[in-house]
């Protein structure tokens, strides 16, 4: 009866149980059947699988487990339940094998099981060619380690590997091991090697990036730079058809898992562009649990009053945002797209974004030369309408061209890296309206405040020049500008403004940082700086009000007679 369902010739000895004591107690598993059991013994092959039905073997057959399969019997051994999200995620890394994609991404929450499935998983692969080579990449060594060891304990004790286990265990540590295989290869079966280690000297079949991005490589630009960068090396690793599979969750807004590309550093396409996804956060997108049995919702609320909510959406949720919130928080701002909107009314001019009138405006330029040597030269505008909240219009970074650039060949003569730069300034406050601007002279902007006012008289623009010499350090300056706004949540900011490094700084910035903060310090300058009045168009010449009132004669002040 049982063979006919299964599918599967009876064997023709009906041998009783008995007679094989290893076998694995018969349960409920992976196909649905009482009595589906398997055998690893010197009577039968690694592969061969043994039904049983009540005491008695129905059949024996060379079987290729399934990865599912293969899991079930693993957890079986150990006394546990095969868990609806490990069979998930077991049965998409093997669709994506066995359909031939090779660049896999797989999240998880954290504490889902996610490491221990992807050792099975190495296992797996090598049950299925023994000449697979796996390259473990993790953050560190010791991880990577740890994901070698437990995937020599699964071929020493599951019952489908037997085959793999050599007779003379010479190449069997905890870094690296080799199984039994035919092929004569350089390489271990699997091999652990740290983000910081060496590895353009090792090929692969399959490389395992488990956990590669943590918080001590992903928290500034610089770090996440070099991550990028390691990680690239491993395509020098990989042999033809070789595969990558990354394992992890977000640390960072700028996390190497990012569905999409961060514009504003420089990115044209995601990191992991082209890859296979499988997200599995701990909640689903209906409200329920996603491991039940271990985290039901009333544990899961427990977890998030006790965890702080960015580490609880990052590591939890899966959610593009760094565990610990920075000192200045981008969450905290007020992002709007419209563009300011001037008017000529009655004599004046009226300045309006989003419905709302800009009574003043702030400007800052915080000059340097050599942007290769430090920050850049960065200017800065803010409005503030007339309910007192700052809008942060623009922040532009400005460069100077090199008398050999191509842009400046031609007829029109070079001009000095200072002039460029007042030039780019004036035409900055020109196009913002702008009535004035705070210019620091520290250090080498002691001398632009004169370029400056002759640049902004060439375009015919009629604007003030405040010269500024700072006291107070960079740090103090950014933490007095933005704390009381943010706090506040008074600083609405540009959309465009986000496609400027302005938003990566704020990210970045810790007060005992070393990491670049010009953005950041132009535009503390103008949240600092007195807010100067907008300009307002002349008033036309009138002629006098000969009108009497009471016997008075009252004239207007611009009386022409």
């Amino acid at each position: 009866m049982w063979s006919a369902l299964l599918g599967i010739p009876a064997f023709a000895g009906m041998t009783n149980a008995e007679n094989y004591p290893t076998v694995i107690p018969a349960k409920a598993g992976i196909h649905g059947a009482v009595g589906v059991v398997f055998k690893v013994g010197s009577r039968f092959r690694g592969n061969d699988v043994v039904y049983f039905w009540e005491g008695y073997v129905l059949a024996v057959q060379p079987y290729l487990a399934r990865f599912a399969e293969f899991v079930w019997i693993w957890d079986q051994m150990l006394g546990l339940g095969l868990p609806a999200h490990h069979r998930k995620m077991a049965d998409w890394l093997e669709d994506c094998w066995q359909s031939g994609k090779r660049e896999m991404l797989l999240m998880a929450f954290r504490n889902s099981g996610k490491s221990t499935l992807v050792g099975l998983f190495c296992a797996w692969l090598l049950y299925r060619d023994a000449d697979m080579r796996i390259l473990v990449l993790a953050a560190d060594l010791d991880l990577a380690k740890k994901m070698v060891r437990n995937v020599k304990r699964v071929i020493e004790r599951h019952p489908l590997m037997g085959a793999l286990l050599p007779d003379k265990r010479i190449d069997w540590g905890s870094e690296r091991f080799t199984v039994a295989r035919t092929a004569v290869l350089r390489d271990p079966s699997m091999q652990a090697v740290g983000i910081g280690g060496n590895i353009t000297g090792s090929r692969a079949d399959i490389v395992i990036c488990d956990d590669v991005e943590v918080p001590k490589n992903s928290d500034t630009a610089h770090k996440r730079a070099e991550l990028r960068e390691k990680l690239g090396e491993i395509a020098y690793v990989l042999g033809p058809g070789g595969a990558q599979l990354y394992v992890g969750t977000p640390h960072s807004y700028y996390s190497i898992y990012a569905r999409e590309a961060r514009t504003e550093v420089g990115e044209v396409a995601p990191f992991l562009d082209g890859f296979s996804r499988f997200e599995l956060p701990i909640v689903n997108k209906d409200g329920a649990s996603n491991w039940p049995e271990r985290f039901d919702l009333a544990a899961i609320k427990s977890m998030r009053i006790r965890t702080p909510e960015r580490k609880f959406q990052s590591q939890m949720m899966l959610e593009m945002v760094a565990p610990v919130a920075g000192m200045l928080d981008p969450a905290k701002l007020r992002f709007y797209d419209d563009q300011a909107e001037v008017t000529h009314g009655n004599g004046r001019m009226t300045l309006r974004i989003g419905g709302r009138t800009m009574v003043a405006s702030a400007c800052h330029f915080d000059p340097s030369f050599g942007s290769l040597r430090g920050d850049g030269a960065v200017v800065a505008c803010i409005y503030i309408c007339d309910q007192g909240e700052y809008w942060l219009q623009d922040v532009a970074w400005l460069r100077a061209a090199n008398p050999g650039d191509p842009a400046e060949s031609g007829d029109m003569p070079w001009r000095d890296e200072a002039s460029q730069l007042c030039a780019q300034v004036a035409d900055f406050m020109a196009r913002h309206h702008l009535p004035s601007v705070r210019v620091e002279t520290n250090g080498i902007g002691r001398f632009l405040p004169n370029i400056l006012r002759r640049e902004l008289k060439s375009i015919g623009w009629a604007a003030s020049v405040v010269e500024h010499y700072e006291t107070t350090t960079k740090a103090t300056r950014i933490e007095d500008a933005f704390g009381a706004v943010m706090g506040a949540r008074l600083l609405h900011v540009h959309r465009d403004v986000c496609q400027t490094p302005f938003l990566r700084q704020m990210r970045d910035w810790h007060p005992d940082g070393n990491g670049p903060d010009d953005g950041l310090d132009a535009v503390a300058g103008c949240i600092l700086h007195d807010p100067v009045r907008l300009p307002r168009v002349d008033m036309p010449v009138k002629r006098a009000d000969w009108r009497g009132i009471g016997g008075i004669f009252r004239a207007e002040s611009h009386f022409n007679p």
